[in-house]
């Protein structure tokens, strides 16, 4: 059957409902379609269950050190790996449900279940209906990355999708990924008491960040009892009676490790491959990301891509910003851009770091005077008070702009303390501004303008 609408959403991620819900009250009818579950990686199979899961954790950590607060609890502490799954699955499911209800309950809202597929520049098939409009929105997320590795296909593994089914505690598990994804998921299982061991190809973990970042990070991971093995340039796999022989050619270590169970955190690619992009003449870049330009419109008029698909952002609230952007200039008539978005992300390890702008590497290849502050979190009141001191505040600026170029708050708190950074980035605003803040004690947040106030020249880098 055909159907025409004046705009079609494929997916219902972080980007597509709320679209849709502009979309509708501005009197137009819409169609979206969901091939799997609504609410997109973050509701199922990322954010929410997996914060769910750093929950449980760190509540077992707590209670195994209750002795460190004059707290006695008698006898080991257990985990019930049964019980843990179920309250992730109902947190995820509490959330996907209320968003589908949502949906569906909308006024000129049409919801479609199945896989769509471009028959031109206009025309969707889901099923046996063929949906036409004058615009369509592309939200269709990403996935895990398998890449091909030597003797992968021959042995069971894990994605990040894959792991949530689990509800028994691994006798050890290998980690294939030392980054975001990876790195959660290793203390996520250490804490619950599995054997862990992170194998990482390059020279340390979380490449992204700076070497101290990155070296704390690791300092934090060990001290729990994960192993970190870098360098492992030849990674391979093969059957074992106890699980799966994991090969790693390191530099120092053993050259095989025996794993109950093994997790591929090596990155993510887009669902871009089964959409008939190219009946729509949409172009995709080498690895499959939908090209777009600084409003998310793709090459061919009246389609846009938002979300993970789209290469320009891999988070739940870059995805909802792209959501923002296309409203903004599409409805309201303000010219909104992604390159006006400062990068802010966190790593929920626990301490979390929280992320904003340029790391200190990057601001130093800039070739600006710059400025910087550290502070580590053994000397901040909150951190000691909470018997959490591992970590570091540092910041960065422009020496001559005073602006804020970037941040990392490695530490308890984190995640929410880089906001007030972020805010002032994005009202762009000088670091004196927030020098002369007077923020709350104790908190975290209150060291930020003590760290900004003792902000040292940083030495260019030799040529």
């Amino acid at each position: 059957m055909s159907q025409s609408f004046d705009a079609l959403i494929v997916g219902a991620g972080q980007a597509g409902p709320p679209l849709a819900g502009r979309l509708t009250a501005a009197g137009m009818r819409v169609a979206l379609i969901e091939r799997h579950l609504f609410g997109g990686t973050c509701v199922n199979t990322g954010c929410t269950p997996t914060k769910t899961l750093v929950a449980s954790a760190y509540a077992a950590h707590l209670a195994r050190r209750a002795a460190d607060y004059g707290v006695i609890i008698a006898g080991e502490i257990d985990v019930d790996m049964k019980r843990v799954k179920a309250r992730a699955d109902a947190v995820a499911a509490n959330s996907r449900n209320g968003l589908e209800a949502w949906l569906r309950s909308m006024e000129r809202l049409a919801v479609f279940q199945g896989q769509a597929c471009f028959e031109d520049a206009n025309t969707l098939r889901v099923g046996d209906d063929l949906l036409t409009a004058p615009q369509i929105f592309i939200n269709v997320g990403g996935r895990a990355r398998v890449p091909e590795m030597p003797g992968l296909q021959e042995v069971d593994y894990l994605t990040n999708t894959s792991m949530l089914a689990l509800d028994s505690l691994p006798r050890h598990l290998v980690v294939v990924g030392g980054s975001y994804i990876g790195l959660e998921f290793a203390q996520i299982y250490r804490r619950f008491g599995a054997a862990v061991t992170v194998v990482e190809k390059g020279p340390r973990l979380v490449a992204h960040e700076d070497e101290d970042v990155s070296t704390a990070i690791q300092d934090i991971l060990e001290a729990e009892g994960v192993q970190i093995r870098t360098r492992s340039e030849c990674i391979a796999f093969a059957p074992h009676p106890e699980g799966v022989a994991v090969r790693v050619d390191c530099t120092e270590g053993e050259p095989e490790l025996i794993g109950s169970h093994v997790l591929l955190a090596v990155g993510r690619q887009p669902n871009t491959d089964d959409l008939g992009l190219d009946l729509a003449g949409v172009t995709t870049d080498t690895y499959g990301y939908i090209t777009v330009d600084d409003q998310l419109r793709t090459n061919v008029p009246g389609i846009w891509a938002l979300g993970d698909c789209n290469g320009r952002g891999a988070f739940t609230h870059t995805a909802y910003n792209d959501f923002e952007i296309v409203a903004a200039n599409l409805l309201d008539g303000v010219a909104k851009r992604v390159s006006d978005r400062i990068p802010g992300y966190a790593l929920y390890i626990d301490p979390p770091l929280g992320r904003v702008g340029m790391t200190e590497a990057q601001a130093r290849a800039s070739g600006r005077p710059l400025l910087m502050g550290t502070r580590p979190m053994m000397r901040v009141g909150r951190a000691i008070e909470k018997g959490e001191t591992q970590g570091f505040i540092k910041i960065v600026v422009d020496a001559e702009t005073q602006r804020i170029l970037g941040a990392a708050i490695l530490g308890t708190g984190g995640d929410e303390a880089v906001h007030g950074l972020l805010d002032m980035m994005n009202a762009d605003q000088p670091y004196i501004t927030l020098q002369g803040a007077v923020p709350i004690h104790p908190t975290v947040s209150e060291l930020i303008p003590t760290v900004l106030g003792e902000m040292q020249p940083l030495p260019l880098l030799a040529k």
